[in-house]
């Protein structure tokens, strides 16, 4: 089918270039920079080793330092386990099998530890992700294959816009008393479906509560096991948490990016920590590790007798972990068999433990960040597939150019949706925004439809404060800074805060400091956000409220709320270049963060040559929201 060998052909240009990438990060960097930017853990010490399935050896490592460091090292990933000793690098390739806060079993493909790991000096530094791209590849080629047979390709020729989605008109509506009318109108269309459902969640509108519900409704119904995917990590954990807090038994498969109790309880390996089988395991464990700690003993220079001797501790060893490896399959079928929902990553989904799982139903929330050939890998395990998630917010994360505008950027979210409008249902209304603070992005992204729920529509910081500014910087000369690839405007970050600086002497009357309002100082720009980060310590008058105040980019923020939210649009020029501002559905999610108040400082010769901007400067105008930097000068 040349729909499977278009997208075959993009994700294999998608790759070469993540490679390409991925080795000018590495190559030519120290571990120290490799380190910083999360690709390595270093120094470690080696915490214990234990046997593992064929004959490989596990080793439990801890980092001991820079434990603050953000890292991308997760279960599943290829790695390398080296030492850095006297100027020479050993090593040697394993696979990571587990993370938990600051430790990491790490699989090598050896039976026993290298002698250079007594030398100290040791780290951890992730290979290239192979496995997620052999997963799509090998997902898309399966599709491909399966698209003509009657019976099992029909979701995949429904997708491909082949044959129209049909609906149950034989099921009785629910009414969920918490829900509005558009979350319920939402619940009964994926009860309905028999192929294919799409929730539309704008921000703030509910999304991860609805789909709770429907998830609930939908195993009451059919009694089935249902597998539920998000792209990110964190996604998948917010839905884990939530559907548990619903009484669900929920097994989250890989490894949490939240890693409180409550989140731990849900993955299997705190479920066969609990399971009664799991006390043979151990004793049979221990049992092998003695056997091959005294085969150990053994130096290297021994005769027949001993070389023997040796041979035979390590077959006792290695029968014993057989024995363990039956045990655990039992104890982790049974786990999987009682979870009435499992979570993972699209790529997890693949996960060993429940490769074989076939669903009824597939959920594939925050959809709209989702790359479609990840999203084959689910959608091959169920019937139906459910899309939740909004193609007016965050696209994909996409590192090829190339690839992303010959088509790999569109999700199958956004083909659904233009294909089966019928299968769509909107969330109409919001819980987080004021009314003025809504309505532009209502007109531009969601046909007016937006409305907001009676306990947000009007709140303020008080009473006569204003929503929405927009706060025009042309004409004062706050131009921007271009280094490289990065853009800065060091004048306007100065003046934003200036401006949070008498806003806040407004609200100090009607707040404490530990109650203060949440705010988020929000830039498009990375390099901006530095240099915002570095101002804030000269503002004494701010100083007070750090605690409410966060920096950061747009991307940072999705799905996240602030009581203010200041966005520096950056750009300022003579020629209106405004770069990736152009990008206005990652401008849809800035403009949408704030509760009670929204700050737009930028300059409008720039941005006006946007249409989207010039109507948002004529929106803020219309809700007397447009302020000129000039009447704040001091």
């Amino acid at each position: 089918m040349d729909y499977f060998k278009k997208l075959l052909g993009l994700l294999k240009t998608e790759r070469e270039e993540d490679q390409r990438s991925y080795q000018a990060l590495t190559e030519s960097t120290s571990i120290q920079e490799r380190r910083a930017n999360g690709l390595a853990w270093y120094p470690i010490a080696i915490r214990g080793s234990e046997m593992s399935r064929g004959d490989y050896l596990t080793v439990e490592v801890e980092r001991t330092t820079n434990q603050e460091l953000p890292h991308q090292l997760r279960a599943g990933v290829s790695a390398l386990f080296f030492s850095n000793h006297d100027r020479k690098q050993d090593k040697q390739e394993g696979v990571i099998s587990w993370v938990g806060g600051n430790r990491l079993k790490i699989t090598l493909r050896t039976d026993e530890l290298p002698e250079w790991s007594d030398n100290g000096k040791l780290g951890i530094d992730l290979l290239f992700d192979d496995n997620s791209y052999d997963e799509m590849i090998s997902a898309l080629k399966q599709a491909d294959t399966i698209a003509d047979d009657p019976k099992t390709g029909r979701l995949v020729r429904v997708l491909t816009g082949q044959a129209a989605p049909s609906f149950r008109t034989d099921i009785l509506p629910v009414h969920i008393p918490r829900l509005n009318d558009s979350q319920n109108a939402a619940v009964n269309k994926i009860l309905s479906a028999a192929d294919v459902a799409v929730v539309h969640g704008p921000p703030g509108t509910g999304k991860t509560t609805t789909l709770v519900q429907a998830i609930k409704a939908m195993y009451q119904q059919e009694k089935q096991q249902i597998l539920v995917v998000a792209p990110s990590n964190t996604a998948v954990d917010l839905l884990s948490e939530k559907l548990a807090e619903e009484g669900m038994n929920v097994l989250r498969v890989g490894n949490p990016a939240r890693v409180s109790e409550k989140m731990l309880a849900l993955t299997l390996d705190s479920k066969m920590t609990g399971h009664s089988g799991m006390k043979e395991v151990s004793r049979l464990r221990k049992q092998a590790n003695e056997f091959r700690n005294m085969a150990h003993k053994y130096k290297r220079n021994f005769g027949k007798a001993e070389r023997e001797q040796r041979k035979a501790l390590f077959d006792e060893a290695r029968n014993i972990m057989k024995l363990v490896e039956n045990t655990e399959q039992y104890v982790i079928e049974d786990i999987v068999a009682k979870a009435q929902v499992i979570t993972a990553t699209p790529v997890g989904a693949n996960h060993y433990t429940v490769r074989h799982l076939k669903y009824r139903t597939v959920i594939i929330d925050e959809a709209g960040q989702a790359l479609e050939p990840a999203c084959w890998i689910p959608i091959l395990k169920g019937e139906k597939v459910i899309f939740a998630g909004d193609h007016c917010q965050l696209p994909p994360t996409i590192k090829s150019n190339d690839a992303a505008t010959a088509g790999l950027a569109e999700t199958l979210l956004e083909k659904v949706v233009n294909l089966y409008p019928e299968a769509v249902v909107l969330l109409e209304e919001q819980y987080r925004m004021h009314t003025a603070i809504m309505g532009y992005s209502s007109g531009v992204f969601y046909g007016d439809k937006l409305k907001a729920h009676a306990s947000v529509a009007s709140h303020l910081l008080f009473d006569a404060d204003a929503p929405l500014a927009f706060i025009d910087t042309a004409g004062c000369g706050f131009d921007e800074k271009i280094e490289g690839t990065s853009t800065t405007n060091p004048e306007e970050a100065a003046f934003l805060f200036r401006h949070l600086e008498l806003l806040a002497g407004t609200l100090v009357p009607h707040y404490k400091p530990e109650n203060f309002p949440s705010i988020a100082i929000i830039s498009p720009y990375r390099q901006q956000i530095e240099v915002l980060k570095e101002q804030l310590a000269h503002y004494p008058a701010l100083q007070p409220y750090l605690s409410s105040i966060s920096i950061n980019t747009i991307d940072s923020f999705q799905g996240q709320e602030r009581d203010i939210v200041y966005i520096s649009m950056t750009r300022s020029n003579t020629e209106s270049k405004i770069g990736f501002l152009s990008d206005i559905r990652r401008m849809n999610v800035a403009m949408t963060r704030a509760r009670k108040k929204l700050v737009i400082i930028g300059d409008s010769g720039t941005l006006s040559q946007l249409p989207f901007y010039a109507d948002f400067i004529k929106y803020s105008e219309a809700q007397n929201g447009y302020q000129s930097a000039w009447e704040f000068a001091e």
